[in-house]
């Protein structure tokens, strides 16, 4: 390639990640690369997929497919699509568009509940029964919420065309777990290398169509696949494959979040039959040094934490320049994805849970990695969480004007591991000083330092939402994962933030090292008392998964388990298996806590007897008093 010759390099979103919002790995690679003159676009091919496959021409080719199913793969919702096929045709693009906000008027036909097909998905509406004939729903929607009444259902009916979707063309089709199966923790390529090589089906057709018609548009040179999550990992296989047979002199790169934890010991030559190059930790200096090799300017021995093939072996290549600061990558850019065609769901009817999905909110970071870094449960031995670096208030109110001058929002979700105090702070000081009016959210640590001062001034800043790990609501636990945390001081902290109107998200945790039953019901007690006295408003239950760049990974024996021996890897290696003697089944377990935790984001059942949600285990009475919450809370 000539020194001269436009080197343009588009940052492909690959499907799926999110529907709501641009997931920002391409906007930050795309800024950065303006901000040192590479000629750099963006494409989400996630979104583009979706909106494609529940067009009225998407639907009349998933009919097809649902048609030509045997009468043994045909399911209720299959049949359901067939024989109301007529009203999805009609109604599909005026569900979406109302779902971009370009069609609000629609709201009152959809909240009447005549005019969208109602599959399957529908049943849930069943659990909200009136005993009085009045409106079910009304304790969510009020008497004038028809605009998210109308969005819950619309999102329904979205959820019933994936179901479709799975049934009659791709079992692995989710909105955000697109055939993670094929590479989360994956020793061997050879299941992804099958799924590649057997025909494609209305999803692959689809998708190659569409990045051929990238192509078309933006003519790179480069095209930089960001897969952030294992569920988004078969379709940028896929697109790169697209790329491969329609014009091989492109040169395809990956990298990203699954990349940087699970392809840190890649060995199998075949990636590279997709990718020209597989780079790994923050994509800034190895994709600008992959650019600069090839306009002639670097060697190959010069690239940067970049896995390339070489005779038919797979190569590490470190060249050693070092990042660039985190004040030096600038401002990520929107600029060329489809801000207006993003689609605002509501899947679930908790007022904090719900921003996730709405759409609008431009994604920034406060400072790179985090700032505590000790978490057993977390990966602090790798660059995204082990590099800490903070912005001053001043660049990052800078980039928060930048932004919003570029995308006319002013919404913001700050997708740090764990945003300071002290930078949050300085923050709502700058943005005072400034008399910039913001909304913003994001995750942090329930630490001492956020006291009812800070809380209020957070809160007049424009916070308007916080999410934190509460993990395992154990003080012996919560010492042990080194969280610096206790469960008395959370509930202060988050008490602090609900008093000054600031919503609360708690991630949770089960299954971690030596967690007894004792410990998972004397948990929930503790997250019952925290929901009944206003404290956390939303929560989320993940299952412990021990990883290999993790406190407990590298030191299992100071955590009282033992590794299972991995096999053989030379593709993905993340998640480890480990021996606890405490041998609680955690799989039963954790299906009563996330049955407790959705009734109590939805005010149900915080006065009844914990163990209730046990069904058909037998589990300890919980040694936590009463009123514990209160007492800690100085009720």
């Amino acid at each position: 390639m000539s020194h001269d010759q436009p080197m343009r390099v588009l940052a492909v979103i690959a499907p799926m990640t999110q529907l709501n919002v641009p997931y920002p790995s391409t906007a930050y690679l795309t800024g950065f690369l303006r901000s040192r003159g590479v000629d750099a676009v963006q494409e989400d091919l996630a979104l583009a997929l979706v909106l494609k496959l529940f067009s009225p021409d998407g639907l009349r080719a998933l009919r097809e497919c649902a048609a030509a199913l045997p009468r043994q793969r045909r399911t209720a919702t299959t049949d359901f699509f067939e024989r109301e096929f007529d009203r999805y045709l009609a109604t599909a693009d005026a569900a979406v568009a109302f779902l971009q906000g370009r069609d609000p008027s629609l709201a009152h036909r959809i909240a009447s509940r005549n005019f969208l097909p109602e599959g399957p998905r529908f049943a849930a509406l069943d659990v909200y029964v009136d005993d009085e004939g009045g409106d079910p729903l009304a304790w969510a929607f009020g008497a004038l919420g028809s605009q998210d009444r109308a969005r819950h259902f619309a999102t329904l009916y979205l959820d019933d065309l994936a179901d479709v979707l799975r049934d009659a063309v791709d079992a692995r089709f989710e909105f955000v777990r697109y055939a993670e199966s094929l590479a989360q923790s994956q020793p061997s390529f050879e299941p992804l290398a099958q799924a590649l090589a057997a025909p494609e089906n209305l999803i692959d057709r689809t998708l190659r169509d569409l990045t051929i018609d990238a192509l078309a548009r933006h003519q790179p040179r480069v095209v930089a696949l960001s897969v952030p999550f294992p569920g988004s990992v078969y379709a940028a296989f896929r697109i790169a494959q697209a790329i491969r047979a329609h014009d091989p002199s492109i040169v395809t790169v990956l990298g990203g979040g699954f990349v940087n934890t699970e392809l840190r010991e890649l060995a199998d030559p075949r990636v590279f039959d997709f990718f020209d190059f597989v780079t790994l930790d923050a994509g800034e200096r190895p994709v600008l040094s992959i650019v600069e090799h090839l306009r002639g300017n670097r060697t190959q021995a010069q690239l940067v934490r970049t896995f390339v093939r070489a005779d038919d072996k797979v190569r590490y290549i470190d060249g050693g320049d070092p990042d660039f600061a985190f004040a030096a990558v600038g401002t990520p850019t929107w600029d060329g994805l489809p801000l207006d065609r993003y689609l605002s769901v509501l899947d679930m009817l908790n007022p904090m849970h719900r921003l996730w999905s709405e759409a609008g909110w431009n994604k920034l970071t406060v400072a790179q990695g985090c700032y505590w870094k000790k978490c057993s449960f977390c990966d602090v031995s790798l660059d995204y969480i082990g590099r800490y670096e903070a912005l001053e208030a001043k660049v990052l109110v800078d980039r928060i004007e930048a932004v919003i001058a570029e995308t006319g929002r002013t919404g913001f979700h700050f997708v740090d591991e764990a945003a300071p105090p002290k930078a949050l702070k300085a923050l709502a000081d700058e943005l005072r000083k400034r008399r910039r009016a913001i909304s913003w959210w994001g995750n942090i640590r329930f630490e001492k330092s956020f006291t009812p001062a800070l809380c209020a001034e957070l809160a007049e800043s424009g916070c308007i939402a916080v999410s934190g790990g509460l993990e395992v609501a154990s003080d012996r636990l919560l010492k042990l994962m080194q969280k610096g945390v206790s469960v008395e001081q959370v509930a202060r902290v988050t008490r602090a933030f609900g008093d000054a109107g600031i919503l609360v998200h708690a991630y949770l945790m089960y299954g971690f090292p030596t967690q007894t039953v004792q410990d998972t019901v004397d948990a929930l007690e503790y997250v019952r008392q925290l929901f009944e006295a206003g404290c956390i408003q939303s929560g989320f239950f993940h299952r412990f998964v021990c990883t290999v760049h993790s406190p407990v990974g590298l030191h299992p024996e100071r955590y009282g388990v033992t590794l299972k021996p991995l096999p053989p890897t030379t593709f993905a290696r993340n998640d480890v298996g480990f021996v606890d003697p405490v041998g609680a089944d955690h799989d039963a377990l954790g299906v009563a806590l996330n049955k407790a935790l959705y009734n109590y984001m939805h005010g149900i059942g915080l006065d009844a007897d914990v163990r209730s949600w046990f069904e058909g285990m037998r589990v300890p009475k919980t040694r936590v008093s009463r009123h514990f919450i209160a007492r800690a809370l100085g009720a």
